[in-house]
């Protein structure tokens, strides 16, 4: 297994079994309702220093969810261009989330995942067998999809554990 291979699988092993469509609207509904539980203050903690703030997280899903779905679109549409890679600290340090609002987080959230939802629902199952490059990795849209589902369960995961026991 290569060591592409040994990270996406991280993300993928992050999926209950089932339907991972259906897990694509329960991980948004799990996400929604941590975010929605939090207060303003909260939502500017940090479990360590230079780690995220839980605004930052939130909105780091929404960005990655982004590039994701938008490598999915190009992958089940059959285009066949190279898409690059994306450097998720950049994305961070220039994102100004602590700068914004909760609420504005949570709402960008939820559009970008029902977006997400609409793209994958509306997909014919032979397109998500289409294969592309991002990255410099090939990999099919359905494993993108998949993508964007484990790795919003990876950070549920890691708000569960490191967060939430420091804001108690």
């Amino acid at each position: 297994m290569s060591d592409f291979q040994k990270y996406i699988q991280r993300y993928l092993d992050q999926i209950p079994s089932g339907s991972w469509i259906e897990e694509l609207k329960k991980s948004g509904e799990k996400t929604i309702a941590v975010y929605s539980d939090l207060t303003e203050g909260k939502s500017l903690f940090a479990y360590a220093d230079g780690k995220w703030t839980l605004k930052e997280l939130l909105l780091h899903l929404s960005d990655t969810e982004r590039v994701f779905q938008y490598r999915l679109l190009v992958f089940a549409r059959g285009d066949k261009a190279a898409l690059p890679g994306f450097d998720e600290e950049e994305y961070a340090v220039h994102s100004f989330a602590n700068k914004r609002s909760l609420e504005s987080l949570l709402e960008e959230y939820k559009a970008v995942r029902k977006s997400s939802q609409i793209l994958i629902e509306s997909l014919e199952p032979s397109a998500l067998k289409n294969i592309g490059t991002a990255n410099g990795n090939e990999l099919t849209a359905e494993t993108v999809g998949k993508l964007i589902v484990g790795h919003n369960y990876h950070h549920l995961n890691i708000i569960q554990e490191r967060y939430l026991p420091g804001l108690k």
